[in-house]
């Protein structure tokens, strides 16, 4: 069993009891956005001029993208890679929710999972914005979702002694856990910025 002995700081957050929900939670919301995705892809290979709910203007708009080659990295819809791992989340939350312990070497193999799709994730950002030129809400939102599994889940391991951290950065990490929540929020205004500012030509007519 894994140990479940956190940092001594009693001032710091600890995360053994908000996981769970965070794995379930994105986990449900990313498999969701996964799904409509794929919905939109069959429909759109079925039926060309099919125009997809999250079409919102030229800029935020999920035809465009589910077009363009980068939809399918690996030769398939990357939605599947969504609908095959989100439910590994919500799985992991529910059991230990109920209580059972995971063991060591499959909450690191979950981080590390989390940490590819972290690295997936931004790969389409980069893609997305400054090759096709356009976002889909749908891939937002399960970027969003991965983000906050794979940050919630470091944090997690780094507290159980999951993650060997040596003692010298305990300051370090004792800050971050601290501010789990700004860096978590610092992260994603930094892609929401660099989206606004790619698209500044069409979104500026607005302020």
């Amino acid at each position: 069993m894994v140990s479940t002995k956190s940092t001594t700081n009693a001032s710091l957050p600890n995360f053994t009891r908000a996981l769970p929900y965070i794995l379930i939670v994105t986990g449900i919301l990313g498999l969701l956005f996964a799904f409509l995705l794929m919905y939109d892809s069959i429909k759109l290979l079925s039926n060309p001029h099919y125009n997809p709910i999250c079409n919102l203007n030229p800029i935020l708009n999920c035809g465009i993208v589910i077009n363009s080659k980068e939809s399918d990295v690996f030769g398939f819809s990357n939605p599947i890679l969504g609908i095959a791992a989100f439910p590994v989340l919500i799985t992991s939350g529910v059991v230990m929710l109920s209580g059972v312990k995971l063991k060591r070497w499959f909450l690191l193999a979950l981080n590390a999972g989390s940490f590819v799709g972290v690295i997936f994730m931004h790969y389409l950002f980069v893609e997305s914005v400054y090759h096709i030129h356009a976002v889909c809400p749908y891939c937002f939102g399960t970027w969003v979702m991965t983000i906050t599994a794979f940050w919630y889940l470091t944090l997690y391991n780094i507290q159980n002694h999951n993650l060997k951290i040596s003692k010298k950065y305990r300051p370090v990490t004792n800050f971050i856990v601290k501010h789990h929540a700004d860096w978590l929020v610092l992260w994603l205004l930094i892609i929401v910025g660099l989206i606004l500012k790619h698209f500044w030509y069409y979104y500026g007519q607005y302020f």
